[in-house]
């Protein structure tokens, strides 16, 4: 039987919990521009580009065979597994602001993970076909579940959105990870002096926070999807 969420105090929760994440995710969103927007007007004391950045941290930590390449658009940077490519931004690649270092060795950390096979690099690489899959065809499953009223179709469907909440959950460490060691390597002497560093470590954490959002709004949607297709059993 349908229950209205003005009637149900759980179903009345979970939607008000996720009006409350979206709101934050679109104020974490304005705060990582205007964070990146802020050190990207710091200039390093040692003049170091995003590019240097990048290719300071694979050397420290023994990787060489890892490009480091410039794309277009903004705070696009990201490093490709598949190609063994990080690919920085104009305004990073080129920039030798704090910003630019942190971001850029940020992209490093996530090429040395892989050169180390950093164990939740490893599994989510193991679980992404599947993860591939249940975001094709999780809602659409669930969307005939409901239409259809067929519990078992409703539920395989949250099954497989369950693994999409699965995946944000395994990445969210990977990405404090790989600014762990951006932080460590651009601490050194030869890279950013400490209250550079500062700065840097606020536009990580930012960034940071984005993967915080999503993993919740995930978790949230799935308990409010567990709620709906058990109460129509």
């Amino acid at each position: 039987m349908y229950i209205s969420v003005a009637s149900d105090p759980l179903s009345l929760f979970l939607y008000g919990l996720a009006i409350v994440i979206f709101i934050a995710s679109i104020v974490i969103q304005a705060s990582v521009k205007s964070t990146f927007n802020r050190y990207n007007g710091v200039k390093n004391r040692r003049n170091i580009t995003g590019a240097q950045a990048a290719q300071a941290v694979l050397h420290k930590n023994g990787v060489y065979d890892c490009r480091v390449e410039m794309i277009s658009g903004e705070l696009t940077d990201h490093y490709d597994p598949q190609a063994n490519v990080i690919r920085l931004s104009e305004a990073v690649y080129k920039s030798a602001s704090v910003a630019a270092v942190g971001v850029a060795a940020h992209e490093a950390g996530h090429a040395v993970q892989y050169a180390t096979e950093y164990g939740p690099i490893r599994i989510r690489g193991q679980i992404l076909p599947v993860v591939q899959f249940a975001s094709r065809f999780s809602w659409i499953l669930i969307f005939l579940g409901f239409l259809l009223d067929i519990f078992l179709l409703g539920s395989v469907g949250v099954a497989l959105f369950a693994v999409t909440t699965l995946f944000y959950l395994i990445t969210l460490p990977i990405e404090l990870d790989a600014s762990r060691r951006a932080l460590a390597a651009i601490g050194e002497p030869d890279m950013l002096d400490a209250d550079e560093k500062v700065g840097a470590k606020k536009v990580l954490t930012t960034a940071a926070l984005t993967y915080v959002a999503a993993l919740a709004a995930s978790i949230v949607s799935l308990l409010r999807l567990i709620v709906n297709v058990s109460r129509r059993d």
